[in-house]
């Protein structure tokens, strides 16, 4: 493979000071409770107001939503919701009969408070309140607290605020960044500490997910979105060209890459996203701009198989497949977050409301795991049980088991029911080592 563009930088150039920062934090706000989350708010945010929303504020955000956006976030809602119920379908709870006697089970059992959180800084991020809040619901979760950054003055983004609420958020928090990360931990505000955290947000925000992780569940640490685009000389490359550049306004640090097997459109994409680039608004245009010059990759493969083993290392979270033959490249690939088969599909679809929920794996763990999914909000936990007639085999063959290992309080676990269902049998006990 030959690389035609190369990022100047990676995740690893990053700022090393962002962990200290976010432990701080967490220790302060943890220790200071509401007051010092409110402080934080107060001086990152500007916000001096209430931080649990009412009922009347829900309703003034429903009346300053346009009421065509309000379709569109019913549009958008109705598909995740709809995506999310076929996932949680595909997973049941059963039991079975093991051996005689001896049955085993599975139950899911939605958590009891999940955490949500809605980036609202550079854009308003109406579509991550239902891919979080939404997902939560149809899992059966009890308790879903939303939060999201509010603005000076006026507070959360109303249409965030009505996608929130329309999603079936049953508390919604006026606090962002670390501190609204925090509150959702620690049950501030509402006295509900989350057993998940869930939703893509800044690097101290995805700090701070994973230094909580192990109080409490996380859906991911998340670091800036990512596009791969994999297209052949079929591709149109005006299409390939404006995707990479609709993932490179999320940000000056969102990676866009594009692998191909054709030198010419290669060339036509590189010539032609720095063109797109220019004719955005300022606040996207340095944001792409820096993404591109920075992060933007394009490489150059000799086959459609060494594009598949490069995509696969570098594991997109969003993947687009531009390229003849869709069936083989979707049967082919491995890592990425989502997949978009064909020119028809693309990941700004998936952002907002085609369904498949759009929090995804980054920094290449699509290598081992998925996006969200009504699963994350479920425990998946077992059972079982057995007949006395079944304690026969299943003691004697823990207590040798036991035994084997050095455990002997163990192997006498299986011993007391031996000597009491089966008084005056013998049976053999020992390790056979």
């Amino acid at each position: 493979m030959e690389f035609l563009k190369s990022a100047k930088r990676s995740a690893a150039s990053e700022d090393p000071n962002t962990q200290a920062t976010v432990a701080r934090m967490l220790a302060e706000i943890e220790a200071g409770g509401e007051a010092k989350a409110l402080e934080y708010c107060r001086k990152l945010d500007d916000w001096d107001g209430e931080v649990l929303t009412t009922e009347s504020q829900r309703h003034a955000a429903r009346d300053a939503t346009p009421e065509r956006l309000k379709q569109d976030i019913h549009f958008a809602y109705e598909r995740v919701s709809a995506f999310a119920q076929a996932q949680k379908n595909s997973i049941q709870s059963f039991e079975v009969e093991l051996s005689a006697g001896l049955f085993a089970g599975q139950k899911l059992i939605p958590m009891t408070t999940a955490g949500c959180y809605v980036p609202g800084g550079r854009y308003a991020h109406i579509a991550s309140a239902i891919m979080s809040v939404a997902t939560a619901k149809v899992a059966g979760v009890p308790n879903v607290i939303a939060c999201s950054v509010p603005r000076p003055n006026e507070g959360i983004h109303p249409a965030i605020l009505y996608a929130m609420d329309v999603s079936g958020a049953d508390s919604i928090l006026q606090i962002g960044g670390v501190q609204g990360v925090a509150a959702l931990a620690f049950g501030l505000f509402t006295g509900k500490p989350a057993d998940i955290l869930i939703g893509p947000g800044n690097k101290f925000v995805a700090e701070a997910k994973r230094q909580l992780f192990g109080r409490c569940g996380i859906d991911m640490v998340a670091g800036p979105t990512e596009i791969g685009i994999i297209a052949d000389a079929s591709a149109d490359p005006e299409i390939v060209a404006v995707d990479l550049v609709g993932q490179a306004e999320h940000g000056p640090d969102s990676p866009a890459w594009l692998f191909t097997t054709s030198a010419e459109l290669a060339a036509a994409v590189m010539k032609r996203v720095p063109e797109l680039i220019a004719t955005l608004p300022d606040t996207q245009r340095i944001a792409a701009a820096a993404a591109w010059e920075d992060y933007g990759e394009v490489i150059l493969c000799r086959s459609r198989e060494e594009v598949v083993e490069v995509s696969d290392r570098y594991a997109a979270e969003h993947l687009e497949v531009q390229a003849e033959d869709p069936a083989w490249w979707q049967a082919s690939l491995s890592s990425y977050g989502s997949l978009f088969v064909g020119e028809e599909s693309t990941v700004a679809f998936g952002d907002k409301c085609s369904g498949p929920n759009h929090i995804l794996p980054t920094r290449g763990a699509a290598r081992y795991t998925g996006g969200l999914c009504a699963q994350k909000f479920l425990k998946i936990v077992t059972y079982q049980r057995q007949t006395i007639e079944a304690t026969r085999e299943i003691a004697a063959v823990t207590a040798r088991i036991s035994r084997g290992e050095g455990m002997e309080a163990h192997a006498r676990t299986g011993d007391a029911r031996l000597a009491k269902y089966f008084p005056g049998e013998e049976f053999e006990l020992s390790a056979s080592l």
